[in-house]
């Protein structure tokens, strides 16, 4: 994720979120954070090191002094976010209330849908090293009438795809298969037979060979003909996240034709 320096502050340390993996270094920008991706900043956001920050970076001394207060005290730890956009001046007292209202319904979701969320956040920010590890956290909840088979299936598939955008084909072909394993969907089953076809290293298991006819081989091959001859056409990085976002089951599929790209940005990535 990138972010616009909306207002000149005179920073010299900026603060490192680490949950995120960003640097932050206007008030502004912390603003937009807090702002745009409430579930990654709920748990434990504001700490001592943004409580210095605030005063050694920003002049935001009363502010500093505010939270800290706020912390040690018994009320809901949430309200130290919305002192920030007001204090901050990002938000209008309405923005705040939405985001208030927002906050509440969050919290009051399922631990597997909370995390899932956050995890898809991350994501969205291409922090797939962190993105996995907040899904893997998600196989470890016992199961009941949200974490059933499909839901795993699902995690376990978003894994496979975090590890296909780190170019880990072997780790990304085994989340495909255990995701098959969860949810028996022909979907994920094309996602090995593709990954499989793109990288020869990797083979495809027995049990999945008896499970590809030739009918839906030549289908398959046929579609993936198709999305590399659309993924060369294509020269913007955008039309591709959009794919992503219409169709989680086949985020594999362009990801791959841009292989070469990505590579180059692999550091930045992790």
């Amino acid at each position: 994720m990138s972010l616009l320096l909306c207002r000149q502050e005179n920073v010299t340390r900026p603060y490192y979120a680490e949950n995120l993996g960003i640097h932050i270094y206007s008030s502004q920008e912390l603003s937009y954070v807090i702002y745009h991706y409430p579930l990654l900043v709920l748990d434990g956001f504001v700490n001592d090191s943004l409580l210095e920050f605030l005063r050694e970076e920003l002049d935001q001394g009363f502010l500093a002094v505010k939270l800290e207060r706020w912390l040690k005290s018994a009320e809901n730890p949430d309200e130290a976010l919305m002192l920030i956009l007001q204090e901050c001046d990002y938000c209008s007292a309405q923005e705040i209330g939405r985001y208030r209202q927002k906050i509440s319904e969050i919290r009051k979701k399922h631990p597997a849908q909370y995390g899932k969320q956050k995890a898809d956040e991350l994501f969205s920010m291409g922090q797939y090293g962190r993105t996995v590890k907040q899904y893997k956290k998600l196989l470890d909840l016992p199961g009941d009438e949200v974490v059933d088979d499909t839901f795993v299936g699902m995690v376990w598939n978003n894994i496979g795809v975090c590890y296909g955008r780190m170019f880990q084909s072997d780790r990304a072909l085994e989340a495909f298969e255990q995701s098959y394993t969860k949810m028996q969907d022909e979907r994920v089953l094309r996602q090995i037979y593709w990954l499989v076809k793109l990288d020869a290293k990797l083979v495809l298991g027995d049990r999945f060979k008896t499970l590809i006819t030739e009918e839906l081989a030549g289908q398959w091959d046929f579609e993936l003909q198709q999305a590399r001859k659309d993924a060369v056409e294509s020269s913007q990085l955008e039309n591709l996240e959009e794919v992503f976002e219409r169709d989680p089951i086949k985020r594999q599929t362009g990801e791959i034709q841009l292989i070469k790209k990505w590579k180059k940005e692999y550091r930045a990535m992790v």
